[in-house]
């Protein structure tokens, strides 16, 4: 695949903390990502027990809860955490968990479903950059513009949909991706240089513990509302949807937008890593609440004074 000139972010994306770096799930930068060097599940030496992975993910959401409000303060980095995965993985639990602490004010998640008229009127970046998070705030993308380079590169059928202008076909399509993978990167460098943080997460479960959990679905009533018939006939595309996504994680992971691999078997353990990763990347920031000048403190000094002699006056405002 010929890359493009989109290498350097430059601007004021900070680099990432060596905590993060040395992730084992951190997607090489280089293009040598394979799906065979990424397991759905941690070995025995990465568990730590369920007790113990549910303490430690609650002091890191304690953390990540009040490192938000320095970065609100801050207000000048924006941070935007997206989502990727095969159904049944675990995507929204691992936000609802992940990110359980956080001031709803300062975070807000956006799911993307099928393009609706509208959005399908623009290029396909239009309707998720419309909702980026806006400095000091934590945005999550569960699925995301990836989207048009993962099930529409498994149906390339849906790109008639898409209205172009000229419509690839056969051979045209390797090229055709290439350039949406081209776009991307560029975006997410854009983005980078502005002072949007961007990690990237692909929770990695295997067509097994996929079907284990459809089953559970199927087993319990009040999971019935989360199956769906297409979910399934989607397994027949495994194979397409597991090139896919090896393509555009090796494509896409870069120094200022990272892929992480997370395995995703364990659910406890994904949401763990998912939470250390977040919070190691916010402790590398330089954010620190704002110092407030001298002559705004006198003043400060002058109202604590005002309200001080109105409760020794009884609070009358005499």
């Amino acid at each position: 695949m010929p890359e493009d000139q989109c290498h350097e972010p430059g601007g004021a994306a900070p680099a990432l903390a060596a905590a993060v770096l040395d992730s084992p799930y951190l997607v090489p930068f280089d293009g040598s990502f394979t799906l065979a060097d990424h397991a759905t599940a941690p070995d025995d030496s990465e568990t730590a027990g369920r007790k113990r992975l549910k303490k430690e993910l609650e002091e890191m959401v304690r953390r990540i809860a009040d490192l938000q409000r320095v970065l609100y303060a801050d207000d000048r980095y924006a941070v935007l955490l997206v989502f990727q995965a095969m159904d049944a993985a675990g995507k929204d639990g691992t936000i609802r968990k992940v990110l359980s602490g956080v001031n709803p004010a300062g975070c807000h998640v956006k799911s993307f479903k099928q393009p609706n008229a509208k959005e399908l009127d623009h290029d396909f970046l239009w309707r998720t950059t419309g909702l980026l998070p806006e400095r000091g705030q934590i945005g999550v993308f569960n699925r995301s513009y990836y989207e048009e380079v993962l099930i529409v590169r498994v149906h390339p059928e849906l790109l008639v949909h898409q209205k172009l202008p000229h419509l690839p076909e056969g051979d045209e399509l390797a090229q055709f991706w290439d350039q949406r993978l081209e776009s991307i990167r560029c975006h997410e460098r854009h983005l980078a240089r502005c002072g949007t943080v961007v990690l990237k997460f692909w929770l990695n479960v295997s067509l097994e513990e996929q079907r284990r959990r459809f089953l559970s679905r199927l087993d319990e009533p009040e999971k019935h509302w989360k199956f769906s018939v297409r979910d399934v006939e989607e397994r027949q595309h495994w194979p397409a949807y597991m090139h896919a996504y090896e393509q555009a994680l090796r494509h896409t992971s870069r120094p200022w937008a990272p892929w992480f691999a997370i395995p995703a078997d364990d659910k406890r353990f994904m949401r763990r890593e998912v939470a250390r990763i977040v919070l190691a990347t916010l402790e590398s920031l330089d954010v620190s609440y704002p110092v407030v000048a001298p002559e705004t403190r006198m003043r400060h000094e002058e109202m604590r004074q005002l309200l001080e002699d109105d409760f020794d006056d009884g609070g009358s405002g005499a």
